[in-house]
C-alpha cells in the first residue's frame, strides 16, 4: 500500500513485549478507521504532517508530535504533507508487526515502492482477510482529504 516498514525491534526480539518500526508513508496515504483488540500503539512523527483521529479527537500532527493509542482505541490518519511522512511506530505487544509482514511484500530497496505492488482492491482484500486474525477491526472509512 505504498509504505515502507523497517523493523527496528521485531516481534521475535525483546521477549515480544514491544515492537518498533520506522514507517515511511507516501503523501495522501490514509488508513480506515480501525482498532486493535490485542495491542496498544504509539507514534512519534519524525517528518511530514498527518491528520490524526484518536477516539473522537481529530488533530493535526507535525514533526515532533507524539500520540499514544491504548488497546481498542479507534484511530485513523492521513498523510497531509506533500512529502512522505516518517513515523517511529511502537506496538505493545509486538505481534502486530507480523500482520504488516504477512500482508506486505518484501522491499527490494530501502525506499518507498514505486509501482509493482498489488492492485489496491487486492491489497484491501488481503487486509480484510488477514487483519481479523491479528485483532484488527475496521470500523469506518479513511479521513477525507
Amino acid at each position: 500500500m505504498n509504505q515502507l516498514f523497517e523493523h527496528l525491534l521485531g516481534p521475535d526480539e525483546g521477549d515480544g513485549r514491544v515492537g518498533l518500526a520506522l514507517v515511511t508513508q507516501a503523501p495522501g496515504f490514509a488508513t480506515p478507521l480501525h482498532r486493535h483488540a490485542n495491542e496498544a500503539e504509539a507514534f512519534f512523527l519524525l517528518d511530514g504532517n498527518l491528520t490524526y483521529r484518536a477516539g473522537e479527537d481529530l488533530f493535526e500532527m507535525s514533526a515532533g508530535d507524539f500520540v499514544w493509542l491504548p488497546q481498542t482505541m479507534p484511530h485513523a490518519f492521513r498523510v497531509t504533507s506533500k512529502s512522505p511522512a516518517k513515523v517511529l511506530a511502537l506496538t505493545t505487544p509486538a505481534g502486530l508487526l507480523r500482520l504488516y509482514d504477512e500482508v506486505g511484500m518484501p522491499a527490494k530497496e530501502r525506499r518507498l515502492p514505486e509501482g509493482g505492488g498489488r492492485p489496491m482492491a487486492e491489497e484491501v482484500a488481503r487486509w480484510n482477510e488477514i487483519g481479523p486474525r491479528y485483532g484488527l477491526e475496521v470500523l469506518g472509512p479513511p479521513i477525507q482529504e
